[in-house]
Order: C-alpha cells, then structure tokens, then sequence
C-alpha cells in the first residue's frame, strides 16, 4: 500500500465553474483517485475554493457585495457542483478559514528565515480611474519577447516567459480597457535564481510526466527571476512579518497562498480526524506519491512556483536553511496537466455567453454522462472541442446502446429466465474467452489509469463491453430456453460475471451508475460511495462553512480493483435503464440557449 496525494486544482471563488474547468482538474483527479483505492492505495484528496486577490474584489464590487460575502456564496455553489459529480474528496475546504492563514503564514516566515524572500522595490501598476492596484494577470499587452499580443502581466501563454507587466508593449487593464499607470512599490521577492539548481536537478528527474508538461516546465529554466510574493491589497493573508503584517495594504501574492493550501487541505483533514499528525504520512514520508492535477495555464504555478516553496521551506537551494515546523516536505510526484476544453468551436467566456455551467449541465443531464464524455473526448493531452452533436452521439451510441444495453437485457433476461443470477454449467471456448477479456481487463486498465493514461483506459475497457455484447448476441441465450435450458443458464452466468468485472471497471469514470449496476444484478450496499457535503465549524474559531468529505477507503464499502465471482441464486428484479437516451431536439435547444445567452 502507498500513501497517495491526489491534489486537486482550486477552483477560484468569483463565479459557478463551467464544464471546461471540471474537464480539467476536477473529473481527471477523481478517476485517478478512485482507482487508486480501489487498488488498495490511502488516497488523500483534497482541495478547496481559492478566494483571496483582486479578481474577488472586482467581482464583488460588480455585484455590490463585499469580497467576502461574494467568497461566502460562490464557495457554496461550487461545493454544490462538485458534489453533485461526484469528486471524491477526502476534504473540499476553502482558503479563507484561520487553518489556512496559519499554515500560510508559516510557510512565508519560514521561506524568509531561510534567506529566500528579499525586499525589492519594483514598479506596480495601478488603475488611474479607481486608484486600485492592478494584478499583473489583469494586465495584458504585446510580448518583449516574442511579439504575441494578448501576453499577461505575469507571463506569456505564447512563449511561456515570465514577465513583468512594465515590459508589456501596449500594456492595457483588462478590466476596463485604461492604460495602467506604474508606481514605484516595495514587495518580497522570492530568489528563484538561488533556487533553481535544485529545481533544474528535480525537474530532470522527472521523466514519467506527460511530455508536454514536462517540455514546458523545463523550459521555464531559461528565463528564472526572482518573483514578487506580496501584493498591494487589502484582501488577502497579512504578511506575517514584523514592518509588514501592520500595514493594511499589503498581502502575500494569492498564488503563494492558493498553492499552500494542498498541505492546509491537509492539516485541516487531519486535524478535522482527530489525529492532527496524520497529515505526514502523505507529506514527509519518501515513499509516499503526490499527484497535483490542473488545466494548463496553471502548470508555471505547480512545476516551479511551488516546488520552490518547498525547497525554500526545507532550506534547499543555494542560501541553505532549515524546515520549520512542518518538516521536510515532499516535492510533487507528478503533474498532471490537461489542455483547454472548447465549446462549439469557442473559448469558454461566462462574459461572452460561451459556457455551460457545471450546475445547469447537472440539471438537465446525468453526471456520469458528462463524466463518460470528458473521459473519452476530454483535453487529456490535447485542446478538444464539446459539441453538443457529440455528446449526444457518445451518451446514445456508446453509454445508452453499449454499456447500459449490456446491463439491461442482461438483468432482464436473468429476471424472465432465471429469477436469480443462475449457476454456471460447463464453459466453452468463448465463455472462457469473455472472461479471460475482463479478467485481463483490470491490470490493463489499472496500468494505464496509474499512469494518467484516462483516455485509453476507458477505451479498453469500452472495447470488453462492445466483446460482451457480442457473446450475448452470438450466444442467443433466449433461443436456448427450450433447447438447451442449461447451456442458457451458463451464458447468462457467464454475461453477469462479465457486467460485474465491467462495473468494477468503469466504476473510477462512472460511479454513480456504477452503484445502479450492482443494484440491477442484486446487489445491495454501497459499492460506489459518493461524496457528502457537511456544514462544519472554523477549527480555531471563525464562521462556519461547507466542506466535501467522505469515506471511500476499501474493506469499508468500496469495490476492490479486482474480479469478484458473482453469488447465484442472488434474487434479480426487474431492471430499470441505467442511462437516459437524448433525443436528437437536444442539439438544437442547447445550440439556441448559447446563442440566447451569447446575445445577452
């Protein structure tokens, strides 16, 4: 057994998410997670709402609310969504609670101590109409290096440089179009440069990451500088240190926070357990595996960013140092990183009225489904488009007519034929190669989901139910009623042991049909549990607020990762479908909302 981080992307507080951010750190991290228990691992999964930098701030005074009151309400929402796909997070917390600013803060004093945050003064921009100062991913311009127009402040998505936003040719705010004004302004730095022998070292051992990422994150080598870690704000964690922590404009820069909230997460989860020090095992111990997932716009934040923290913290770099309370804290194992998601041939822009959000997706369509089209057709390693043409063709040719078909007229001849799931008489030939298909099913497909190989892994196992309904059709078992009652009792055996691999199977992309399809054979219990939300209190006395939790661990109710022999004589009712069929009139109200809502 190996303790497994699964750390998941937090989804930022300033509005519901749509489809395309669950496409990438939210579905993904789950089926990985899953898997991992059911394989026998300690999963840890946990994430939270990121809700500190001025992006809440501009929301909020768009809706006339504060920042906080505006984190309050979509901190709500998104946990509602995400439960209701069902991420099994161990805990979905948040970065507002007191847990998160200590963790925080001492990560910073410690970082500082260590000689690795240096005062610098640099120019800020600021907004000449409101007087606020402008992050730099809000501002945008002409790239110094490579000439792209629409680089960011902070980097540019073109060539992937980092950059300040006063080298932008053009620069402009992308909040309301005015050309920034540049202020001269005093911040902490943290010293990548001191850092980036021992990042270079980490990075070129990381050879099992997905190519593009690890290109990427190499890449980023090229051009280290140090980089502001505080902002001028007043939203946001204080910074903790004596000359700075009084001063009401300044606050740690929300990326230092936001990447620190994976270990908070954690110490939040322990704590919340009862045994504050359980966190350990999966950050201190060498053995333990940590495997961050994200869209592709975030990898800077996790392959560099972060890890220079950590090694920051342990004291790692050129300037030497030591932990702090904390430890030794482990670097990430993996980054798993999805490209973008579009929509009809569209970015995704909730401002545009390019979007479908993940609640008003919920509403009118079953979670698995969206689920089974982001594991087939989803960005895993390349920009992929939904359309809705194609999720109505994946959910009615391959859900609907391929494994929920398999399940229903299995049941249903079990039912009619047999009352109960039948004993198995002698196997033939392609009994036994059916069986063999699924039995070989699960180290296939458990090698490649281990991997963050999703796509393929699902494709196997779609390819051992399109073999299984091919046995029931060459099989006929309703002619074999009258000529050969026994035979038919065999290949019905033979097709339910075959529907059970496959639920364990598809059980990581699909849970909750997963559960319908253990109850459709006779089943009872929870094979496939579901997350819970729970209203919890601050753990060191603030408001309260939502979080997702739940037990998954195997030998409680979760399936193993392997073929478990059916039990005949096991009552068989009457099945009901597993999945819903679309009508083809889907595509075109769906395609007429989005140009409604692209017109508002």
């Amino acid at each position: 057994m190996t303790h497994v981080l699964s750390a998941v992307a937090w989804p930022y507080a300033n509005g519901p998410r749509h489809i395309g951010h669950v496409a990438g750190f939210g579905v993904p991290s789950d089926v990985f997670s899953r898997y991992m228990r059911m394989a026998g691992h300690d999963v840890l999964m946990v994430s939270g709402t990121d809700e500190h930098g001025t992006p809440i701030l501009v929301q909020a005074e768009r809706e006339g609310v504060t920042a906080k009151e505006l984190a309050d309400r979509y901190n709500r929402v998104i946990v509602e969504d995400l439960h209701a796909l069902g991420l099994s997070y161990d805990l979905f917390t948040r970065t507002t609670t007191r847990n998160h600013y200590a963790v925080a803060q001492e990560m910073f004093r410690t970082v500082h101590r260590n000689g690795y945050l240096v005062p610098r003064t640099t120019t800020g921009a600021i907004s000449p109409s409101t007087g606020r100062t402008l992050p730099d991913r809000y501002i945008e311009g002409t790239c110094p290096i490579c000439g792209y127009d629409g680089a960011r402040g902070d980097q540019c998505d073109s060539c992937g440089h980092q950059l300040d936003p006063a080298e932008l040719r053009n620069p402009r705010s992308r909040i309301n179009g005015e050309t920034p004004k540049f202020v001269q302004t005093e911040h902490l730095f943290l010293d990548l440069p001191a850092l980036t022998e021992s990042l270079t070292t980490w990075l070129r051992g990381r050879t099992d990451w997905r190519p593009n990422v690890l290109r990427f994150s190499l890449n980023l080598l090229d051009d280290v500088r140090p980089r502001a870690m505080t902002r001028d704000l007043d939203w946001g964690i204080p910074v903790p240190l004596p000359g700075w922590e009084d001063n009401p404009t300044k606050r740690l820069y929300v990326w230092f926070d936001a990447v620190i909230g994976y270990l908070s997460a954690s110490v939040e989860w322990a704590r919340r357990g009862g045994d504050p020090e359980a966190w350990r095992q999966w950050w201190c111990d060498p053995a333990a595996r940590s495997c961050y997932f994200m869209g592709k716009d975030n990898i800077t934040f996790h392959s560099q960013i972060w890890p220079a923290e950590l090694l920051a913290y342990s004291g790692k770099g050129s300037r030497g140092g030591s932990p702090g309370q904390y430890g030794d804290l482990s670097l990430p194992s993996d980054v798993v990183s999805s490209e973008f998601l579009t929509m009809e041939g569209k970015q995704f822009s909730s401002s545009r009225g390019v979007v479908i959000y993940v609640r008003d997706m919920l509403a009118r369509y079953q979670p698995d489904a969206l689920r089974y089209f982001i594991a087939t057709a989803g960005p895993e390693n390349q920009d992929t488009d939904f359309t809705w043409s194609e999720f109505v063709r994946r959910t009615n040719d391959e859900l609907v007519a391929g494994w929920g078909n398999l399940v229903n007229r299995t049941a249903s001849m079990i039912h009619k034929n047999c009352g109960s799931l039948p004993e198995a008489g002698t196997l033939t030939d392609a009994d036994r190669a059916l069986l063999s298909s699924t039995g070989k099913a699960f180290d296939t497909v458990g090698a490649l989901l281990s991997t963050h190989r999703q796509k393929q892994g699902i494709t196997e196992a779609m390819k051992v139910v399109a073999e299984a309904n091919k046995y029931l059709s060459d099989m006929a078992p309703w002619k074999l009623k009258k000529e050969d009652p026994d035979r038919m009792r065999t290949v019905l055996h033979v097709a339910a042991q075959a529907v059970e691999d496959l639920r364990v199977l598809l059980s990581p992309f699909l849970p909750h049909s997963a559960q319908a399809v253990h109850e459709a054979l006779g089943g009872t219990g929870t094979v496939s549990p579901m997350p819970q939300i729970q209203e919890v209190e601050d753990l060191d006395g603030g408001p309260g607020y939502p979080v997702i939790t739940g037990d998954y661990r195997v030998g409680t109710n979760m399936s193993p990762w392997e073929s478990t022999p059916i039990v005949p004589g096991t009552p068989v009712a009457p099945p009901k479908p597993v999945f819903r069929k679309l009508d083809d009139s889907v595509i075109a109200e769906e395609l007429e909302r989005m140009r409604e809502s692209e017109s508002q």
